[in-house]
């Protein structure tokens, strides 16, 4: 079978995940399946005004709530549903079906108050695939900013950030820019952990001990990666704009300023999975849900992406 159609999971159903699904899949304009639970959706579309059925190009996949969805509060009950719309999507993918999958938000904290151990999207789906090491790549603002570490307390960050680590990451983010967004000789910038990255050891050691030997054995296997280079000025347009991507050493780091710069239009995309997947770039916003007025740019944004990235060539095709 072709992989013709991208699957988009609708996310927590208490929040705005279905709301920005389905406005984003009804302007994206594109042959998606919209994975959840058919009554639901069908409730939110025609509270938001959207035609129903759906236009043509959108199929619903009816995957059924264990309970009710109340806007705004969270059931428990429902987890193992927000899973099984991300396995059916991955069965998808695995027979052909998919070209790629679109994720809508999901709420952690309520998937492991179920008692299901789950960190996030990526690691879900990197256990999944069997992947030996993905990568958190944010897109948007002119930016593309990759996390060495992802969902870590502050304090555990710097003894996670080892040499074999870096290699690793910095390898997957390489190969995908390549092979996914078409730029033959990506340009990497490297960031420090510390202020000033380091400031030659008076602030720390991490990049004379890790980070810097570690840009060094990258550039002696041909990627051309450069720093460790401070925080406060990678992101500076006249840096950024001579980099295809920043790798930050964690979280807030990097996505502090492109969320400043993109906020509503970023788009998440997990590197050194076998298939492409997207997601918004926010959260669940249970305060918004129900009221009819989610912003679903950063969902649109992810959908058009996720459509490029699986073209042969990736995001280099035109």
């Amino acid at each position: 079978m072709t992989r013709s159609r991208l699957a988009i999971t609708t996310g927590e159903p208490a929040g705005i995940s279905p709301e920005v699904a389905l406005r984003a899949a009804v302007a994206a304009a594109v042959p998606c399946d919209l994975l959840g639970d058919a009554a639901l959706l069908e409730h939110t579309a025609r509270s938001l005004a959207l035609p129903w059925p759906l236009p043509a190009y959108i199929r619903i996949a009816h995957e059924p709530l264990a309970a009710p969805a109340q806007a705004g509060r969270l059931d428990v009950r429902n987890a193992p549903y927000v899973l099984r719309l991300l396995d059916r999507a991955l069965a998808g993918w695995r027979n052909g079906e998919y070209a790629a999958l679109v994720t809508a938000p999901v709420h952690k904290a309520i998937i492991n108050d179920a008692g299901i151990a789950f960190s996030g999207h990526t690691e879900y789906l990197a256990a999944a695939t069997h992947s030996p090491q993905v990568v958190m790549l944010l897109v948007g603002g002119g930016l593309r900013v990759a996390l060495a570490t992802t969902h870590l307390p502050l304090s555990a960050v710097p003894a996670a950030i080892t040499r074999p680590l870096l290699n690793a990451v910095i390898d997957v983010l390489h190969h995908d820019l390549v092979a996914r967004f078409g730029i033959p000789v990506p340009r990497i910038a490297v960031v420090g952990l510390n202020p000033h990255a380091g400031e030659g050891g008076h602030l720390g050691r991490e990049e004379i001990d890790t980070i810097a030997p570690a840009i060094a054995a990258a550039r002696a296997r041909g990627i051309e990666a450069t720093g460790p280079v401070p925080a406060d000025t990678i992101f500076v347009a006249a840096n950024a704009s001579r980099t295809d991507a920043i790798l930050a050493m964690y979280h807030d780091q990097g996505l502090a300023t492109l969320k400043y710069a993109s906020f509503g239009r970023g788009v998440n995309v997990s590197l050194g999975l076998p298939l492409v997947r997207t997601s918004a770039d926010h959260g669940t916003a249970l305060d918004l849900a129900g009221k009819n007025c989610a912003d679903a740019g950063s969902m649109l944004e992810a959908i058009q992406l996720a459509g490029t990235l699986a073209r042969p060539g990736g995001a280099g095709a035109h």
